[in-house]
């Protein structure tokens, strides 16, 4: 577990790296549009497609967004009662909902499940996210970005949830799986070639993502709720909830870990154009990815 944390934060920091010494004329910023663009709507939809069609899907599938569904609701529902509290600004108050309730469960999850179960840990690191982060993500958590931002824009869920290529490609996936069509193998070294991108692109682009001048005394001190939820009550919240329900094994661990992943980075984009503290979220994100470096190991040898 440890040599793949430091695996990872090894390829996390060459995008920090880039961020501070543009390549090639290519700002991080720049380079990081194209890498996640090309990732997102080419490498990952092929992924998720060749592991959902070949991995095993039935009741743990059910168990998996159950978790997730519950790990977020709860996490959003704990960091609404604390705000309220706190007082924030309206701004501040949304960046921080989104922060406290959405895990990185694939820019980071993936890799890291992946590395430590293969084939399993990916299907899992999926399901978890494409059947209950990202919906959720997308409907609620679009609708409290309008609610508490500064943008007029009109939402449709629906549209927006239409519109993930990822999702398309999990559900063409699963369909073949229970359909019972079996993957050929030229069908899964093609895809699984394409697929082999999407683990050091994401990695290098969340390194981009992360903005480490933001870590002040102040933001900290203001974030430090969230970050809390994220890294300890999630996952916490995740663990309690697989296990009533009859979890074990592999995929106890892995939608613990899933719970315990840090801030999603893509979160950073949902406050650009809603208008939230875009600030304030950059900065629980960077936060929570440094700091899950150390939690993450705590939460492997508890859920194993």
């Amino acid at each position: 577990m440890i040599s793949v944390i430091l695996q990872m934060a090894g390829i996390i920091a060459l995008g920090q790296v880039w961020r501070y010494q543009p390549l090639g004329g290519w700002t991080a910023d720049r380079a990081r549009g194209a890498l996640t663009t090309s990732v997102y709507y080419l490498f990952l939809p092929a992924l998720v497609f060749s592991v959902l069609w070949r991995a095993p899907l039935g009741v743990d599938t059910l168990r998996i967004a159950g978790t997730a569904t519950v790990a977020v609701l709860s996490s959003l529902a704990l960091m609404a009662v604390i705000g309220r509290a706190m007082r924030l600004g309206r701004l501040q108050f949304g960046a921080l909902l989104l922060a406290a309730a959405f895990p990185n469960a694939t820019y980071m999850g993936l890799p890291l499940l992946g590395s430590l179960f293969g084939d399993a840990g990916r299907a899992i690191a999926i399901q978890y996210d494409l059947f209950a982060c990202t919906p959720i993500l997308l409907s609620l958590g679009i609708l409290l970005a309008a609610r508490y931002g500064d943008s007029e824009e009109q939402v449709h869920p629906i549209k927006t949830l239409l519109k993930v290529p990822p999702l398309w490609a999990a559900i063409a996936g699963a369909g073949l799986n229970l359909a019972g069509v079996s993957q050929p193998d030229w069908a899964a070294e093609g895809l699984d070639r394409i697929g082999a991108a999407v683990v050091p692109l994401m990695l290098v682009a969340l390194g981009m993502s992360l903005r480490l001048e933001t870590l002040t005394g102040r933001q900290l001190l203001t974030v430090s709720p969230a970050i809390a939820i994220q890294l300890l009550w999630m996952p916490l919240v995740a663990m309690g909830f697989a296990l009533a329900v009859g979890t074990s094994g592999t995929t106890l661990t892995a939608v613990v870990l899933e719970a315990a992943m840090p801030v999603m980075v893509l979160g950073l984009v949902i406050c650009d154009r809603f208008g939230l503290d875009t600030t304030l979220y950059a900065t629980t994100a960077s936060a929570s990815t440094l700091l899950a470096l150390l939690t993450l190991p705590f939460w492997y040898g508890l859920a194993s």
